[in-house]
């Protein structure tokens, strides 16, 4: 087997990890989006539940980091772009923290507060923007093993949700600026907003390491098949 064949099978090892800790954030997200309603409507058992659930998420995807951190250390050199995998599993695994610090910080936050001037649905809008990101991040890893190309049009595709992201995020900020007369709570739910869209930006960060991992798997499977058309050439 060439080194070439190697280096795939070992990406393919640190990529399926990679998709159970997208798998898990996005479960996360889901969760998280679920929130403002209950703080909203005081289901304290929801709200609970859904910290607690949040939290064991968080737990999961640091032992992922974990593995493939040491996955990746057992392979050595075999993997050219290491450095690049390991990075996207420690961003993932800031994803899931800033998932886990909104969800706390949104709890301690008064309902009144929530309430003013919608906030409550355009919170629960801004987060499910960010888990159609995670979305589109966990198609983009499914396609990387089958089409490289097609991975990179969807990472495309996670741009135009962040750009949207970014456009909420502002009307919202300008009108936590204008409602919320309590500056401790203008502190807390601007910090909670900045929060959401910086992980946004931490999917983004993502979705461009992905184009590089889709980008050097092309390569090496192009590489592969010119070796064997001449190995085929040389039997011949």
């Amino acid at each position: 087997m060439y080194s070439g064949e190697l280096e795939i099978q070992a990406k393919r090892k640190a990529l399926a990890v990679l998709q159970d800790e997208i798998n898990r954030i996005l479960n996360a997200g889901r969760v998280l989006s679920t929130l403002p309603k209950m703080l909203v409507v005081k289901d304290k058992a929801g709200i609970k539940t859904t910290l607690e659930q949040i939290s064991s998420i968080e737990d999961e995807v640091e032992n992922l980091r974990r593995k493939i951190t040491r996955d990746v250390a057992d392979v050595g050199g075999l993997i050219l772009n290491r450095d690049n995998i390991l990075n996207t599993a420690y961003t993932m695994d800031e994803i899931s923290g800033y998932i886990s610090g909104i969800a706390f910080k949104l709890s301690n936050i008064k309902v009144s507060t929530i309430k003013t001037s919608n906030l409550d649905k355009d919170l629960t809008e801004l987060i499910e923007l960010v888990v159609d990101e995670i979305y589109k991040l966990n198609e983009i890893i499914r396609s990387l093993n089958v089409d490289s190309s097609k991975s990179i049009e969807l990472a495309q595709e996670t741009q135009k949700i962040e750009r949207e992201i970014d456009n909420k995020y502002r009307i919202m900020s300008i009108t936590a600026l204008n409602e919320i007369t309590d500056t401790k709570e203008l502190i807390l739910m601007k910090d909670v907003i900045e929060s959401i869209e910086e992980m946004a930006d931490k999917c983004q960060e993502v979705s461009d390491s992905f184009i590089l991992l889709a980008l050097s798997l092309w390569l090496e499977r192009r590489t592969i098949r010119k070796q064997n058309c001449c190995l085929e050439y040389t039997r011949v």
